[in-house]
């Protein structure tokens, strides 16, 4: 590694050091930025659930091991599935609604907002649902301007998070996904974790133990249920 890419990688190890919080349990302020998201799901008295969510999938490395594990625990969970891997996976998208999951769209192409233009990312969500028969939608990479939200909320409701575990950097461990999850779960929590590559190996340690420590602590796990005509429902919140 050159000298410039020490640096460049102690900058951005930096940088996440402080934003990481943010990621992991995005604040007030920012969940105010997107009024038609959801974050978290209003729970009834001493009701004490929680929602796992699998972004990015399906691949045959990762939601194979995925769909085992939740059926080891008897747990059904909501996978936001990108739609080019639905194409080139069908049998594993019909696999994960066969054992009674819930899925959603997460765009054809994991397409980042920023850097494409509004025409371009809303046609990609449209060459989703081709193959991803959903009325839940969530953003790669967490995040869309307004524009987008405006239109997209016509069809899809828009599915948040309230934990993020960070499964997907290099900067953060195995335990510290545990840790995550120990330290924001709380009754209503939409939770991400990610069915990819990179994820996988953190996965196999982290999982297994935020289920067991979710069941101990009385939690019980729910799939998302889209909003009734698309209309707000007083079961939402951030």
């Amino acid at each position: 590694m050159s000298h410039n890419e020490k640096r460049e990688n102690l900058a951005e190890r930096y940088f996440l050091k402080i934003v990481g919080p943010w990621i992991e349990f995005p604040p007030k302020f920012f969940r105010k930025t997107f009024l038609r998201g959801v974050f978290r799901i209003l729970q009834q008295e001493h009701h004490r659930r929680v929602y796992l969510t699998f972004d990015d999938g399906p691949i045959p490395e990762c939601t194979p091991w995925l769909l085992d594990t939740l059926d080891r625990y008897g747990i059904k969970a909501t996978f936001f599935m990108v739609g080019d891997n639905v194409r080139k996976h069908p049998e594993l998208y019909d696999e994960v609604i066969r054992r009674g999951h819930r899925v959603g769209n997460h765009t054809m192409h994991h397409l980042n907002s920023l850097k494409v233009g509004a025409r371009r990312y809303i046609e990609d969500v449209k060459e989703a649902a081709r193959y991803i028969d959903s009325d839940l939608f969530r953003p790669p990479h967490g995040w869309m301007p307004f524009l987008y939200t405006a239109h997209i909320c016509q069809s899809y409701s828009i599915i948040m998070y309230d934990v993020v575990t960070r499964d997907y950097s290099k900067y953060v461990s195995a335990q510290r996904v545990v840790e995550n999850v120990k330290k924001y779960a709380r009754p209503g929590s939409i939770i991400v974790f990610h069915d990819s590559l990179k994820s996988r190996e953190k996965l196999e340690y982290a999982l297994p133990r935020c289920i067991e420590w979710l069941q101990r602590e009385g939690y019980e796990f729910s799939i998302i249920e889209g909003r009734p005509h698309h209309r707000r429902s007083r079961l939402w919140r951030r």
